[in-house]
């Protein structure tokens, strides 16, 4: 009968749940307790000591607490971003801060990865100064977006798709040939869980992403029998400046924090992973909370309620912060359309 069906629905949600969610809880189970089983027992604690880092983006957030973490570690870093002065400011706090012995003091490289030829030749040039090959690439620049599809402007899909994927790629091929040469190395890259899953007001965005997890999937099974191991990490919201510094549709600042980056994982945590997977040779982590990996079970097992879920979620978002640029768009048409009217009562007088 319908009341004994609408009696047993809450039981046969959660059988549902569960059976979703259960293979994804156990499969983390385990490999927490591996990652702690080899980290204590097989791990060598000193195995980054004195190797060659190159951390792109190493100005702020993830790619700042990274330098610090494998400073301590001993590493011989190089740290590549635009910004001279903070990198400058970093290397000054690093050897101030950490009494240890290293084999050099960290290089500042300035470094736009948007200029493909400039990456071309800083990369080719540092790595010779370095001896010729660098151990370690940790592409971690990147640029956050916010905006709708229709009216982001292609200079916008472009930017986000250069700072994001070909900047990564372009950076990873002046690299690659020097590990190949010596037959080792880790080329670990930055990526986010929309790299996986993509919401709404994300679209150049999360496409950067998307192109970033295939690249290095397919790089991964190319090198695998050089001795190269390739890792993609993939957070959640992180408290940096990603969103403060993120750009909407036509190509202005966001300049918000939104709530979800002000509640996110700090960048030392996420260091702190990355560096795990460095020590552990790890090649995927998947860095969020439950709810997300949930969604990405959906995409698998259930696409339709996924796509419902997110056609809600695009339209419960009007008129908040993701669309910023269709009031501005709305604001600028009525100001023409004004302008018109008040052209043509000129004419009328």
């Amino acid at each position: 009968t319908i009341p004994s069906v609408i009696h047993s629905l809450p039981w046969l949600l959660g059988w549902v749940w569960i059976s979703l969610m259960g293979p994804f809880v156990v499969a983390k189970l385990f490999a927490k307790v591996g990652r702690s089983l080899f980290k204590k027992y097989l791990c060598n604690p000193d195995m980054l000591t004195g190797k060659i880092v190159l951390i792109t983006g190493a100005s702020s957030g993830v790619g700042e607490s990274l330098a610090r973490a494998l400073y301590q570690r001993g590493c011989r870093l190089i740290l590549a971003a635009r910004s001279v002065d903070k990198l400058e400011a970093l290397k000054e706090e690093l050897l101030a801060t950490y009494e240890i012995p290293v084999v050099q003091e960290p290089v500042v490289l300035q470094l736009d990865i948007t200029d493909l030829n400039q990456v071309a030749v800083i990369v080719s040039s540092v790595i010779k100064r370095m001896g010729g090959a660098i151990d370690v690439l940790i592409n971690n620049a990147g640029q956050g977006y916010r905006g709708e599809a229709v009216n982001t402007l292609m200079e916008v899909d472009l930017k986000l798709m250069m700072v994001n994927y070909f900047g990564h790629v372009a950076v990873t091929k002046e690299v690659l040939p020097g590990m190949l040469r010596r037959g080792s190395g880790h080329i670990l890259s930055v990526s986010s869980i929309q790299g996986r899953l993509a919401i709404p007001h994300r679209t150049s965005y999360a496409a950067s992403k998307h192109a970033l997890q295939g690249y290095m999937d397919c790089l991964r099974a190319e090198v695998a029998g050089a001795g190269i191991t390739v890792s993609v990490i993939s957070p959640g919201y992180i408290v940096t400046n990603l969103s403060l510094n993120a750009v909407n549709a036509d190509g202005s600042n966001y300049g918000v924090v939104d709530e979800s980056t002000a509640s996110g994982m700090t960048p030392a945590s996420v260091a702190d992973h990355i560096v795990s997977m460095l020590e552990n040779k790890q090649e995927e982590c998947l860095l969020c909370p439950l709810q997300y990996r949930a969604a990405l079970s959906l995409r698998y097992w259930a696409p339709q309620l996924l796509s419902y879920i997110m056609k809600k979620r695009a339209s419960a978002s009007i008129g908040s912060e993701n669309n910023v640029t269709r009031d501005t768009d709305i604001a600028v048409s009525a100001a023409k359309e004004q302008g018109q009217v008040d052209v043509e009562a000129k004419k009328q007088l």
